[in-house]
């Protein structure tokens, strides 16, 4: 029996260039860098001064004050982005068909602010001090809890943690959950907010992060020679998926189709990626697989180049070892939108899945900012500083985290059948 087919009918978009899914697509193709000097807490004594804050948002414009108490901001961010792609959708939840909707959304931290604060909560207070909603306002599925709840989705409910990968996973899954016929819609993706003192100041002590404390916006490079790590981000991406047939029926305005979904792990290090991108390309070629296209087919890569000096440069060898001439002659479109949204960690492969969909459906690649001097390890066509207009017929997001967990996705541009 032919598997079902899955499309995306919506989505909600939240990083640090923008609040709504237009916002973020209209600053990347302006090459607008969302990074500044951290406002969210105190920076003395911490080495790195700079990270992409989301910007003036209200979480009491789609949360009451006292729910919104009760839920860790990375769960703000997911309400918000699932409201942004319900309405965007226009599906509608009804007692009929609430049982076939279900919510799948990562994350790879979860509530770190509220274990902070609660932290200190206790030390300066006690136990008697902790917020009884401690606990579910910082668990990583309490995201999709809300989002259930808040819509009244009742089919699969669902969350991936794991790291980086976390959000790429939750659509890729939600994507499966859809083809074998246990959900007709899945609301799904990812949400973090991870710029905490704790979380900063940890990924600083690995030295990941990028310590250009004096130039924000010019301190995340992808695949640039002068790169020295990565820049923490914040915000979510979710996707509204639906069987093709529902879609249809309800004359839904269809964005992309997902076709293809591919996982690997590295089995190598925690923190570092396998040599020659082994994992990555084990991932870009199983989602290949399923997607049953060759590698040929693919005109542009969302990478995950975090501004890393080895990441990059890995990722990149297992993108030309994948897509071969195509990608040596420059022909394959590449590009780490990293550069201007920061690194969302869990969030990252909801926000980019999006913006993938974006590039498909206005045939125009995002470019990777800031790559000036391109790493000599790096050797092909990042998009540099400026989008290109170009034929986009199939794309792939790819998202790769610590731990070695590796997930590529990808998508087909919609054309009415």
């Amino acid at each position: 029996m032919s598997q079902r087919r899955v499309v995306v009918t919506g989505m909600g978009l939240i990083c640090g260039v923008g609040n709504t899914a237009p916002q973020v697509w209209e600053s990347l193709l302006a090459g607008k860098s969302g990074m500044a000097e951290i406002t969210a807490f105190d920076l003395t004594g911490h080495s790195v001064r700079i990270a992409a804050e989301v910007k003036n948002f209200d979480v009491h414009q789609f949360v009451e004050k006292k729910e919104a108490r009760k839920m860790g901001r990375f769960i703000h961010f997911a309400v918000a982005a699932a409201q942004e792609a319900m309405q965007h959708s226009g599906l509608s939840i009804t007692p009929e068909n609430s049982d076939r909707v279900g919510v799948h959304i990562g994350s790879g931290i979860g509530g770190f602010d509220i274990i902070e604060r609660e932290h200190t909560a206790l030390m300066n207070g006690g136990p008697r001090k902790i917020s009884p909603f401690f606990i579910p306002a910082t668990i990583i599925n309490l995201a999709a809890g809300h989002v259930s709840i808040r819509f009244g989705a009742k089919g699969p409910n669902e969350a991936t943690a794991t790291a980086c990968t976390s959000s790429a996973h939750s659509i890729g899954d939600a994507f499966r959950i859809i083809q074998r016929g246990d959900a007709d819609a899945m609301i799904a993706g990812g949400a973090e907010a991870a710029i905490t003192p704790l979380s900063v100041g940890g990924f600083a002590s690995m030295k990941a992060l990028s310590t250009r404390n004096d130039q924000p916006t010019l301190a995340c490079r992808p695949f640039d020679r002068d790169r020295d790590g990565f820049v923490c981000g914040e915000g979510a991406g979710i996707l509204i998926l639906e069987e093709l047939g529902m879609a249809q029926a309800r004359g839904a305005h269809i964005l992309a189709e997902i076709i293809g979904y591919g996982m690997s792990g590295d089995a190598y290090h925690i923190t570092g990626m396998a040599p020659e991108g082994d994992g990555c390309r084990r991932a870009m070629q199983a989602a290949l697989r399923v997607a049953g296209i060759s590698p040929e087919k693919i005109d542009y890569v969302n990478a995950h180049a975090t501004s890393t000096a080895v990441g990059d440069s890995l990722e990149s060898q297992a993108i030309e070892s994948v897509f071969g001439e195509k990608a040596k002659s420059h022909q394959l479109l590449v590009s780490s939108t990293k550069s201007m949204t920061g690194h969302l960690l869990g969030g990252a492969g909801g926000l980019e899945a999006g913006i993938t969909i974006m590039a498909l459906r206005d045939q125009i690649a995002p470019p990777t900012i800031n790559l000036d001097n391109v790493d000599p390890t790096c050797r092909l066509n990042y998009v540099p500083n400026r989008p290109q207009p170009a034929k986009i017929d199939y794309a792939i997001s790819n998202s790769f985290g610590f731990g070695g967990t590796n997930g590529s996705l990808v998508f087909k541009r919609w054309r009415a059948e």
